[in-house]
């Protein structure tokens, strides 16, 4: 049997988080029922679900549903199902119950000192009591089964929303966290324009000491020396680095697919070209903006562990 799926949203904005939940009650003739998804951070997609005895088959529709529909986060639905007075049988379906029990010595091996099975563990594993219910036809089951997959949709749906709109607020916070990378690295090159007199004093001062020792210094070594001090002294290409990835992180806030993986990584660029700018940096407030630089950093790459 096909079923319509319902779980595309074409006109959500990104960035999504990957926090939400997400509830819907229904009913028909036959029973009530209630889906629940919730969705927290996940490296992946990794599911979770709970669905009453003799919906295996659903169970596995159910899973792809959510595949279909969400790309990151752990996940854990359940559907919980209550049926209305019928006449209802219970049987034990002997296949399930003969498995459990020739994995019962393998367990007992081990784990020797496990407390030993009883008849109702025995009875509460998954599958191994049936319900039937005698009023319920194949093709009625169908319908339900239709009905419920139905319910799901609309339960991802409000999941969707509710993450939609969450990731409205963490990209607005995103893209301030970035403007304020962006700034601080302009305040980082007007503060080098400014004390550039100051940085090349520093710089000649250096090259004068390695002149008192020239008797011992060849003169390729002192070359090398000035300017391996020179090169030190000019932090223009690791702000110039910094302001790219963070115009590339703009850029990502902007896409309208999942940016959270991509985001994490432009983090690890930022980070790295802020460490080298402190550890080159001649001058100490140029030094506090890169640190400030690298708190922001980490805000920033808080924030993006819960965007899909």
């Amino acid at each position: 049997m096909s079923y319509k799926f319902l779980y595309h949203i074409k006109e959500i904005p990104l960035p999504i988080s990957m926090t939400g939940f997400a509830r819907t009650e229904d009913f028909n003739e036959h029973c009530s029922w209630t889906w629940e998804v919730r969705s927290v951070n996940g490296k992946g997609l990794d599911i979770r679900s709970r669905v009453p005895n003799g919906f295996e088959n659903l169970e596995v529709t159910a899973r792809d549903q959510v595949k279909k529909s969400l790309s990151r986060g752990n996940i854990s639905l359940s559907l919980s199902l209550v049926w209305k007075s019928t006449e209802q049988t219970y049987n034990i379906n002997e296949n399930v119950l003969n498995n459990y029990l020739n994995l019962l010595p393998q367990l007992s091996q081990r784990f020797p000192d496990a407390t030993p099975v009883s008849m109702d563990g025995l009875l509460s594993l998954k599958g191994v009591i049936e319900h039937k219910d005698q009023t319920i036809t194949e093709n009625t089951r169908s319908k339900l089964e239709a009905a419920l997959l139905d319910s799901l949709d609309k339960t991802l749906i409000t999941l969707q929303k509710m993450r939609a709109d969450e990731g409205k607020i963490l990209g607005k916070i995103l893209n301030e966290q970035v403007d304020n990378i962006t700034s601080l690295c302009k305040t980082a090159v007007d503060v080098a324009s400014i004390h550039s007199d100051a940085i090349l004093k520093k710089l000649r001062n250096q090259v004068n000491a390695l002149l008192d020792d020239v008797s011992i210094l060849s003169q390729d070594r002192l070359e090398q020396e000035a300017t391996l001090l020179s090169i030190k002294a000019d932090i223009s290409e690791e702000l110039g680095r910094l302001g790219a990835h963070a115009l590339a992180a703009k850029d990502l806030l902007r896409l309208e697919r999942p940016i959270g993986r991509r985001l994490d990584f432009l983090c690890q660029e930022l980070n790295r070209e802020a460490n080298t700018l402190c550890s080159k940096s001649n001058d100490i407030k140029i030094t506090r903006i890169g640190l400030d630089i690298k708190t922001v950093i980490e805000q920033l790459r808080e924030q993006i562990q819960n965007i899909e």
